[in-house]
């Protein structure tokens, strides 16, 4: 629940739709940085398959916030029902339940509202959709998708609940198909004939199934919740429990007490027990270095200069020989930044029609066009080539653009002095 809220909330991981920025772990990634943004799916994607092929359904009973919510609202509306029936006992019992059903949803309406918010923040960022939920807009389409999100969602808490995973829910297909010989499964283990058929466990599972019927049923969500039950009621017989977690068909025990000296090696207990999981942690370990030194490599603040060919050169008053250039420029960090440009590598050329000091705001991008301006005795004829120095400030980083200049191929000393600039 907490890394459910938190992950947008900090910027962790978050499609920011309206800024077209993808969050991961801090680092905005804008649209364009495309090859980042394909190699951290990539790396998520890998990693929701390895956790499905190791751990089993650990994602669905643990961590989804669909299960999370579904318990949650099952639980509250128990809580509510028992109290009503404790404090109106005097009522008729239709009547209790209906007001029963009435409190719940009382309650209900304000979680679908924080619950759907957390969803959207994914998307939107959290501070615009906070000032879209207090003044109540419902004419945008933020406003339009937050009030339907909403809707589904207390449908869904109201009516759906687990079913979604059964019925909806492609991702618990997905894990009961990564599964294999060696993933890790909730077990019921009675060969001695301990079992009492006290049904606990059928009246725990949150998903209504009956765990003695096998461990690979499409509804089983590895919650343990059967686990607990089990624990509970046996264990006051003095017994150890019946149903627990166990790598693989074989149910060789996960979580059970072993003597030290027959307990498998430490990779092996944390589910690597073959080649195959060894080859995923090694292609997840490759991805995530390669994508921490994608990140790390990434400019703040990202240049590009294109020369502007339409015309090759144009003469100065003056006699010099000038080039059309066209900057574009996007500060991607979150502080204000100052972009200063320079030549190298050409004797005595300088840049007009440009400021200086180029100031861009946190997320700005902006396009300016400039010219490159060289006098005639310090160029060759045809094609020179020279370097543009892009500095940014406070950052530091400097980069060195290859650029190329035109100068003309007859000779360009005038004859007189010109009158504006010719082709």
């Amino acid at each position: 629940m907490v890394i459910f809220v938190l992950l947008p909330a900090f910027d962790v991981m978050r499609f920011d739709i309206v800024r077209q920025r993808f969050y991961f772990f801090g680092a905005e990634l804008w649209i364009s940085e495309f090859s980042i943004i394909f190699l951290s799916l990539m790396f998520l994607w890998i990693l929701v398959a390895a956790m499905a092929m190791i751990y089993g359904r650990f994602y669905c009973g643990y961590l989804c916030p669909q299960m999370i919510f579904s318990e949650t609202a099952a639980t509250l509306e128990k809580s509510i029902a028992r109290r009503m029936a404790r404090r109106l006992a005097d009522l008729s019992p239709v009547l209790r339940r209906s007001i029963a059903k009435a409190a719940f949803y009382l309650v209900l309406l304000p979680a679908s509202i924080f619950v759907t918010f957390v969803f959207v923040s994914y998307f939107v960022p959290p501070l615009d959709l906070f000032h879209r939920l207090m003044s109540l807009d419902i004419r945008t389409a933020g406003g339009i998708v937050g009030a339907s999100v909403t809707l589904i969602t207390f449908l869904d808490f109201a009516l759906v609940r687990t079913r979604f995973c059964t019925a909806i829910c492609p991702y618990g297909y997905l894990q009961t198909m990564l599964a294999d010989k060696h993933t890790l499964l909730v077990h019921f283990q009675d060969s001695e004939g301990n079992c009492i058929h006290c049904d606990k466990c059928v009246r725990a599972c949150p998903m209504g199934i009956d765990i003695r019927s096998g461990p690979h049923q499409l509804e089983c969500t590895h919650c343990a919740e059967c686990v607990d039950a089990c624990s509970d009621i046996v264990g006051k017989l003095g017994r150890k429990t019946l149903i627990r977690y166990a790598w693989g068909d074989a149910g060789e025990a996960a979580l059970t007490a072993v003597p030290a000296a027959s307990k498998p090696a430490w990779y092996r207990r944390i589910g690597f027990r073959d080649g195959k999981r060894i080859a995923i942690l090694v292609l997840l370990t490759v991805y995530a270095i390669g994508l921490s030194i994608a990140i790390s490599l990434r400019q703040p603040v990202l240049v590009r200069i294109m020369p502007n060919r339409i015309t090759l050169y144009t003469m100065g008053t003056d006699g010099s020989i000038h080039n059309r250039f066209r900057l574009l420029a996007s500060n991607r960090s979150h502080a204000k930044a100052t972009l200063d440009l320079s030549i190298s590598g050409l004797p005595a050329a300088r840049i007009v029609d440009l400021n200086r000091d180029i100031v861009l705001e946190p997320g700005e991008s902006l396009q300016r066009e400039f010219e490159v301006a060289a006098p005639a005795s310090a160029v060759a004829p045809g094609v020179n080539h020279m370097q543009i120095r892009a500095t940014v400030v406070p950052a530091q980083k400097s980069g060195l653009l290859d650029e190329t200049f035109i100068a003309p191929m007859e000779s360009t000393a005038p004859q007189k002095a010109p009158e504006g600039r010719q082709r």
